[in-house]
């Protein structure tokens, strides 16, 4: 059976694993990349969100990926390619103790990306945080769009995607894209 889209209010929780994430992830890539982002919903104060931490690892050598996939490999983690995102490889917890760092700590659930610097996935993420971060009352109304959109669909993750991809989209078209980039992030997240 599907899982449940669950949204919740905002927890300053959220922003603390973050910290304790990217402690672990910088400790054992340090000189491989050049950034960590708290990127997704749980990254702006005060929005709610499903929750789940988005990480973008932000590297700005493609040359380095394969010693990245190694490190997080023995973090306990799974690489899954881009599924379906251009310029965005993910990977997935094996369990709950991923990321594996010495203790027997169980971690929040957390998606864990790697993007190139100049990505369109990392501008995409970015550009929707910061607005979001910028704009509280926007944040409000997507906080709730979620909330209804999860009501409405509570086991179908796809539906629940493609219905906020218009907010998304019209905050982005704000941003720094063009109409190709528009576009592949709208099929891009239809394909999710």
């Amino acid at each position: 059976m599907p899982e449940l889209i669950i949204i919740e209010d905002y927890s300053p929780q959220w922003a603390i694993t973050f910290q304790e994430l990217s402690a672990v992830y910088q400790a054992h890539l340090n000189d491989l990349i050049i950034e960590i982002q708290h990127v997704g919903s749980t990254s702006v104060k005060g929005l709610a969100a499903k929750p789940v931490i988005d990480i973008d690892i932000i590297i700005d050598n493609k040359e380095n990926l394969n010693a990245i996939i190694k490190k997080l490999k023995e973090l306990g983690y799974h690489h899954r390619g881009n599924l379906g995102i251009s310029d965005r490889e993910a990977f997935k917890c094996q369990t709950e103790h991923t990321p594996i760092d010495g203790t027997t700590k169980i971690w929040p659930k957390h998606h864990l990306y790697v993007c190139p610097l100049n990505s369109v996935s990392l501008k995409n993420h970015l550009t929707l945080r910061n607005f979001l971060r910028n704009n509280p009352e926007k944040a409000k109304a997507y906080g709730e769009l979620k909330k209804k959109l999860a009501l409405e669909n509570p086991y179908d993750i796809n539906l629940y995607v493609e219905r906020k991809t218009p907010f998304i989209v019209e905050v982005l078209k704000n941003g720094d894209f063009n109409e190709n980039e528009i576009e592949r992030i709208t099929q891009e997240n239809a394909q999710k």
